[in-house]
C-alpha cells in the first residue's frame, strides 16, 4: 500500500513538472540609436525564468510552458518596459527607451520581494555594476567609501572597521543573495566584478532579517547571466603594487548553468610617517593623551602588505520554468607581510562556504523557497621566521562556524496583497585560542511574517513581525511597518522598525589580555541582548532626467555592550593593573538627514551627489560615538559618448569628509580630508567581444594624512598615482 502512495506522488509531481515546453528569443535596442543593448535583464511574469541579452542585444528564454508570457525588460540607461509574447516567437525586436538616471532597478532588500527601486515602500540605495566599472573600481571598500556619504572604514593594526551612519560592522548584516556572511572579512571577499548590484538599507531591519540588522543592511546581488558562454576578466594596476584580477565564467547549456569566478588582490605595504605616535596617561584621571615630543621613529608600516584570493562556484538546474537546485560554494583566503623586524607573526584568515537551494513556483500566486547555508572562517597566527630563530609555523587563534536553513514561502492575494511567511533556524560555534574558548555554542530558531498590501491607487503599506527563540535569551519579537504614498512625481516613506541584537559568544565568553598593555577583559555570562528603535521619514522626486531623495532618521539603541572599568582592587585580585567587563552599561542615538541627487545634464553629461549629515550621542557619556563622522558628501560627474564601435567615459567623483571623532585613540581626532579620482573607460566593441582599457588618477590632489604611526588616520593612502587596467567580456 504504502509503495502505491509513494508511486503516485512521484507520477503527480512529473506530471506536474512535465508539459509542452518552448523557447522564445528576441533582440533588445535602443530605441533612441538602435544599438544593441547588452546587459538587459528579461524577467517571464509569474515565473522563475529569466535572461540577460549578450552583447549583440541578442536573448533565448528556454523551457516555458506553452502559452502567452509578459516579458519584464530592465536595464540601468534604460525605461523599463513589458512586452506581450506568445509561445514560440522567434525574431522579437524590443525597443527600449533611454533613460539618463537610474529610475527602473529592481531591488528586493527591504521587502523581501521585487520592486522597482521607486516604487519600493522601504527606501533602499543602489549602486549598479555600471557605476563601479564607470568609477574603475576594484574592492567593496572602495565602492562604498566612494559612493555611498552613510560609509566609514577605519584600518588599524587589528584589521578594518565598517561603519554605517555611525555604528561599527557589528550592526550592519552583510548579505551575498540574501545569504548572511559571517566571520570577518565579510566585504573583502566579495568579488568586484560578480557584482550586478548592491541594495543598502540604513535602520533597523530585524523583523525581515533577524539578528545584526540594527543598523542596516548591505545586499550584494550577484549576476547570473544565462547565455550560452559569458566571459569576463578585469585586471587592474596602481602604484604601491595595488592589483586586481577577477575572471569569470559562467556557461548555460539547456537547463543546466554553471558561474565560476576568482578574484585576486594585493598590495606592497607603506609608511605615511616614519615615526610612531606616543602617548601618557594622566594619572589624576586615568585618560591617555597625545605627548607629540616622544614620538619615536618606527618601522611600522600604516598599510601593511597582503594578498587575497577568493574563489566562487555554483550550478543552477531549471527543470522547467517554475522548478530550480541550485548549490554554491566558495573558498577564501587573506594573508599580511608585516615587515619582519617589528612584527612577530602575521595573520592569516581563511573562509570556505557551501549551500543549497530549491525554487518552486507551485501556481503564478504562489511561491516557495528552500536554503540551507554554512559560513566557516579561520584565523591563524602565521610566526614570521628571523634569521637565528626557528620558525614556529602556524597556530590557529580563532574558527567561526555558522549554519542556517530557512523555508520562506510568497503567495499573492489578488492585484493589490502580497503574504510572506516564513521559518528559520541558526546555529552558531566559537572556538577561539586568544579568548581561552574550546568551543560554545549557540541556535536560534525564528518565524517571521509580512503582509504587503496595497490600500489604494497610490498608497502601499508593509506590516511584519520576526518572533525569536535562542537558546540563552528565550523569546522576543521585532516588529516593523513602512508606508508610501505617490502623488504625481513624489513619493512620501514612512517607517517604523525594531532591532534586536543577541550578544555574540565572543562577548558571553571571551577573557581577553590585551598584547600592547597590562589590560584583562572578563567574560559576561549575564549578558543581555541590544534593541534599538529606528524611525524614518523620506520624500522622493523622479523624474526621467532627475532624482532627488531625502530622509530624515533617529535610531534609538538600548543595553547596548560596552566595557565597564573596574577598580584597580579588581584588577589586582585578576593579577593584572587594568581590567574591564562587557556589560549592558550604553544608550546611544543617532540621529541623521541623508540626501542623493542625480541628473542628466544633456550632450552626455550627468551628476550626482550624496549628503550625509549625523548626530550622534553615547547617552552613558554624552560623548558622540566612536569613529563618528558628522559631514559627509560624496561628488561624480561623468560624460560619455558614442564613435561607431568606441565608447568613452570620464568620470569624476570625490568625497568630502569631517574629522573623525575617537575614544580609540585617546580623543585625537582624524582630521578633515577630501580625496578626488579621475577616470576613463575606453570601451571597443567587437562583434560578440568588449575591449575596455582604462586610464586615470586616484588622490588626483595628493592628500595624504602623514602623521606618526597609529594615529587615528583619516585616510591611508599613499597620495597622488596613476593605475591602468583592461577588461575584456565575451558572450554568446
Amino acid at each position: 500500500m504504502k509503495r502505491k502512495w509513494v508511486l503516485a506522488a512521484v507520477l503527480s509531481f512529473l506530471v506536474v513538472c512535465v508539459y509542452a515546453q518552448v523557447n522564445i528569443s528576441g533582440k533588445v535596442v535602443s530605441l533612441e540609436t538602435g544599438r544593441p543593448v547588452d546587459g538587459a535583464n528579461i524577467r517571464v511574469d509569474h515565473s522563475l525564468a529569466g535572461c540577460s541579452t549578450n552583447a549583440k542585444g541578442e536573448f533565448m528564454l528556454r523551457n516555458l510552458p506553452a502559452g502567452e508570457h509578459v516579458l519584464r525588460v530592465t536595464h540601468v540607461s534604460y525605461v523599463p518596459q513589458s512586452v506581450l509574447v506568445k509561445d514560440g516567437k522567434t525574431d522579437i525586436r524590443i525597443r527600449l527607451e533611454d533613460s539618463h538616471v537610474n529610475i527602473g532597478q529592481v531591488v528586493v532588500t527591504g521587502t523581501g520581494t521585487h520592486h522597482r527601486m521607486t516604487d519600493s515602500p522601504v527606501p533602499v540605495s543602489v549602486i549598479t555594476a555600471k557605476d563601479i566599472r564607470e568609477a574603475n573600481l576594484s574592492t567593496m571598500e572602495e565602492v562604498l567609501t566612494k559612493m555611498n556619504p552613510s560609509f566609514a572604514f577605519v584600518t588599524s593594526g587589528m584589521g578594518t572597521t565598517m561603519s554605517l551612519n555611525g555604528l561599527n560592522d557589528d550592526y550592519i548584516l552583510v548579505l551575498e543573495n540574501g545569504k548572511r556572511l559571517a566571520g570577518d572579512d565579510r566585504i573583502a571577499r566579495i568579488n568586484i566584478a560578480n557584482i550586478k548590484r548592491i541594495e543598502i538599507l540604513n535602520g533597523a531591519a530585524s523583523a525581515l532579517y533577524g539578528s545584526d540588522a540594527i543598523g542596516g543592511v548591505i545586499n550584494v546581488i550577484t549576476d547570473d547571466s544565462k547565455n550560452a558562454v559569458n566571459l569576463s576578466n578585469d585586471t587592474r594596476y596602481g602604484s604601491k603594487g595595488r592589483f586586481s584580477e577577477a575572471a569569470n565564467a559562467d556557461f548555460s547549456a539547456g537547463k543546466f548553468s554553471s558561474y565560476t569566478s576568482y578574484q585576486r588582490l594585493q598590495a606592497e605595504g607603506w609608511q605615511l610617517n616614519a615615526l610612531a605616535a606616543s602617548y601618557a596617561t594622566d594619572k589624576k584621571t586615568r585618560l591617555k593623551y597625545r605627548t607629540p615630543e616622544k614620538d619615536k621613529p618606527t618601522g611600522k608600516e600604516a598599510s601593511t602588505a597582503y594578498y587575497s584570493n577568493t574563489i566562487n562556484q555554483r550550478f543552477t538546474y531549471e527543470l522547467n520554468d517554475r522548478l530550480s537546485f541550485g548549490i554554491r560554494g566558495s573558498y577564501y583566503n587573506w594573508k599580511n607581510d608585516r615587515p619582519v623586524t617589528e612584527y612577530k607573526y602575521n595573520m592569516k584568515h581563511e573562509t570556505y562556504t557551501y549551500g543549497a537551494e530549491l525554487k518552486y513556483m507551485i501556481h503564478k500566486s504562489t511561491y516557495l523557497a528552500v536554503d540551507f547555508y554554512s559560513d566557516n572562517f579561520t584565523s591563524r597566527y602565521d610566526s614570521i621566521w628571523k634569521p637565528g630563530e626557528k620558525p614556529l609555523g602556524e597556530e590557529t587563534r580563532k574558527r567561526v562556524r555558522y549554519y542556517n536553513g530557512s523555508l520562506k514561502g510568497i503567495f499573492k492575494i489578488g492585484q493589490s496583497q502580497k503574504f510572506s511567511i516564513g521559518l528559520e533556524y541558526v546555529k552558531e560555534n566559537l572556538m577561539s585560542v586568544s579568548d581561552k574558548l574550546k568551543g560554545e555554542n549557540m541556535y536560534t530558531m525564528a518565524v517571521f511574517a509580512q503582509d504587503e498590501i496595497r490600500l489604494f491607487r497610490n498608497f502601499q503599506a508593509v506590516v511584519g513581525v520576526r518572533y525569536v527563540y535562542n537558546e540563552y535569551f528565550k523569546n522576543y519579537a521585532t516588529p516593523n511597518v513602512a508606508l508610501r504614498y505617490k502623488w504625481k512625481d513624489f513619493n512620501f516613506r514612512a517607517s517604523y522598525a525594531s532591532g534586536f541584537r543577541t550578544p555574540t559568544l565572543s562577548q558571553l565568553y571571551a577573557t581577553d589580555i590585551a598584547k600592547t598593555t597590562d589590560m584583562i577583559t572578563i567574560a559576561n555570562l549575564h549578558l543581555k541582548p541590544e534593541k534599538s528603535d529606528y524611525f524614518m521619514l523620506n520624500i522622493e522626486y523622479v523624474h526621467q532626467r532627475f532624482t532627488l531623495s531625502v530622509s530624515g532618521y533617529i535610531n534609538e539603541i538600548r543595553d547596548m555592550i560596552a566595557y565597564r572599568q573596574l577598580s584597580p582592587e579588581s584588577a589586582a585580585e585578576l593579577g593584572h593593573d587594568e581590567a574591564q567587563q562587557r556589560d549592558n552599561i550604553a544608550k546611544a542615538e543617532v540621529k541623521g538627514i541623508t540626501l542623493a541627487l542625480n541628473a542628466y545634464i544633456g550632450a552626455g553629461f550627468s551628476i550626482g551627489g550624496g549628503y550625509n549629515f549625523m548626530d550622534t550621542k553615547d547617552k552613558t557619556t554624552n560623548l558622540p560615538i566612536d569613529k563618528s563622522v558628522k559631514n559627509v558628501w560624496t561628488a561624480n560627474a561623468r560624460w560619455g559618448g558614442h564613435w561607431g564601435c568606441y565608447r568613452l567615459n570620464i568620470n569624476l567623483n570625490g568625497r568630502i569628509q569631517e574629522g573623525r571623532y575617537s575614544r580609540t585613540y585617546y580623543y585625537d581626532p582624524a582630521p578633515h580630508f577630501s580625496q578626488w579620482d579621475l577616470n576613463t573607460r575606453h570601451s571597443f566593441y567587437l562583434k560578440s567581444v568588449v575591449l575596455e582599457p582604462g586610464f586615470g588618477i586616484e588622490n588626483l590632489f595628493d592628500k595624504v594624512d602623514d602623521r606618526p604611526w597609529n594615529s587615528n588616520y583619516s585616510t591611508l593612502h599613499p597620495g597622488r598615482s596613476l593605475y591602468v587596467s583592461l577588461g575584456v567580456r565575451f558572450k554568446h
